[in-house]
């Protein structure tokens, strides 16, 4: 096997063709894989690191025959004589022995990397998508987070807010291991872009609301029920309230404000966090809160841009991850008995009570 390999350096040496070197070394092995029924297994090429000594390691690991006219050493001699034996891309590669030696080198030349998936619900804060994506191997948790909360790179990505809250979309990503988190937060904002139908930007051009009011509303009313039929009326509400000028009265928001200014929320509101102002306290301030509170799905940005034609302007959680929904105030208040006495479940964390008056 050696004799032959040397063999045919003294061919290219002599001034064959590479043509004529490569189908030699094709017919011999290059195209011939080690073990047809082989396993797949992880490859890392380093930054940097030269053919030569991928090659060798493929032989060494079993991907490549170990010598002779299939080993490391006709295959470099061949990316040589065609030119291609630097455009070796680095990365985390899933090979197999069922592959030749010849389909290997071409995935490596290509970059054709194996990415992870990491998927990302409904309703995640930026810190929850930076965990999911820093535990997938993907990016650096805080370095995700300094960038989709910088109101510059916010900009650049065509989103006129302070941060990148409620437009990292939730999806199922497919992402490669170390990718930049530019990359990362890029990929999430172009996909809440396409994900718009001309029918959803038709509505939105036609209703009231700017793209970030209605962001906002929708990671509300995302984060206020886990009943997807729902959406609509809890939409409904909303407006209502709004139209009439009176307070939203979220809990998701005051939640929020306090993740955003204590970094912590045990699982209970009390009654001096719904007295304690901020900007995303919907019981001390009026309005909207000043930008989303979590990723929406589709399906809350089209309640928002169509809510049910409902009378609606109070909502209480029934226990069984539906609302009761009311008209007046004192009918709200016998809801809020009627269904409050009972032990609390929460199915989708944190739920909240909905609009209520004092």
């Amino acid at each position: 096997m050696k004799r032959a390999a040397l063999s045919l350096t003294a061919l290219a040496l002599a001034g064959l063709t590479a043509a004529a070197v490569l189908g030699a070394v094709a017919a011999r092995g290059l195209a011939r894989p080690v073990d047809p029924e082989g396993a797949s297994q992880l490859f890392v090429v380093e930054p940097g690191e030269p053919l030569g000594r991928v090659a060798a390691r493929l032989g060494r690991e079993g991907l490549v025959h170990p010598n002779g006219l299939s080993g490391p050493r006709s295959l470099v001699l061949w990316a040589r004589l065609q030119g291609v034996d630097r455009d070796v891309k680095s990365g985390e590669y899933e090979l197999s022995p069922a592959q030749s030696a010849l389909s290997i080198l071409r995935v490596i030349r290509l970059g054709e990397v194996k990415t992870w998936p990491v998927t990302l619900p409904d309703g995640l804060t930026i810190e929850e998508v930076a965990d999911r994506i820093a535990a997938a191997g993907i990016a650096e948790r805080e370095a995700l987070i300094e960038r989709a909360r910088d109101s510059g790179f916010a900009r650049s990505q065509g989103v006129e807010a302070e941060s990148l809250e409620g437009y990292l979309f939730p999806e199922t990503y497919q992402f490669r291991r170390d990718t930049d988190p530019e990359a990362v937060l890029t990929r999430m904002v172009e996909q809440f872009h396409a994900a718009w139908e001309p029918e959803d930007r038709a509505k939105l051009e036609a209703s009231d609301l700017t793209l970030h009011q209605v962001v906002t509303l929708a990671s509300i009313v995302e984060k206020e029920t886990g009943a997807a039929h729902e959406r609509p009326r809890i939409a409904a509400v909303f407006h209502n309230r709004l139209e009439r000028g009176m307070r939203l009265q979220s809990d998701p928001t005051v939640i929020y404000g306090m993740l955003r200014t204590r970094g912590e929320f045990d699982g209970n509101i009390r009654r001096r966090d719904l007295e304690t102002d901020s900007p995303y306290n919907t019981y001390t301030r009026g309005g909207l809160p000043p930008g989303p509170i979590s990723s929406a799905s589709m399906a809350s940005i089209r309640a928002v841009l169509t809510p049910e034609d409902v009378p609606y302007l109070y909502f209480v959680s029934q226990n069984d991850g539906t609302h009761y929904f009311s008209t007046t105030l004192r009918e709200h208040v016998n809801a809020v008995n009627r269904y409050q006495k009972r032990p609390r479940r929460r199915p989708k964390p944190p739920s909240s009570q909905g609009p209520n008056e004092s």
